[in-house]
């Protein structure tokens, strides 16, 4: 019996989740790599973050999107899975809304962090 957790996220762009880990301060791996479970148990991932207790954490895509797999019970992060998951996911929206924007032509005029840790942007761009 899998001991391996999958939950879902809104998490569809690669990019833009490794530089949302690099930003929370996780190591990680770029995949395909497997990640390590219960009794040597493996899952590929795209992305592999590994623990010190030797079960990994990893991000897997689903077709639709990237999933976060882990081994709940040996989970030996400074944050809980959701504040996990929260912390990613707002760095992720970070990185998707500059990548977004500067396709579209704009760059960062101004940028915040608040007192509620939500991240204020102002955007601007130069038309002819």
């Amino acid at each position: 019996m899998s001991h391996f957790s999958q939950i879902k996220t809104q998490i569809r762009d690669l990019s833009s989740l490794q530089a949302a880990l690099t930003d929370i301060g996780a190591e990680w791996q770029a995949g395909p790599q497997d990640v390590r479970g219960y009794r040597g148990q493996t899952r590929t991932a795209a992305v592999v973050i590994e623990q010190d207790n030797g079960y990994d954490i990893g991000f897997t895509w689903n077709g639709q999107e990237y999933e976060l797999i882990a081994d709940l019970q040996y989970w030996q992060q400074p944050l809980t899975v959701e504040g996990f998951l929260s912390r990613v996911t707002q760095r992720y929206a970070y990185h998707s809304v500059l990548e977004e924007t500067s396709r579209q032509g704009f760059q960062v005029a101004e940028q915040a962090q608040n007192k509620d840790g939500s991240i204020r942007l102002v955007l601007q761009r130069w038309s002819a």
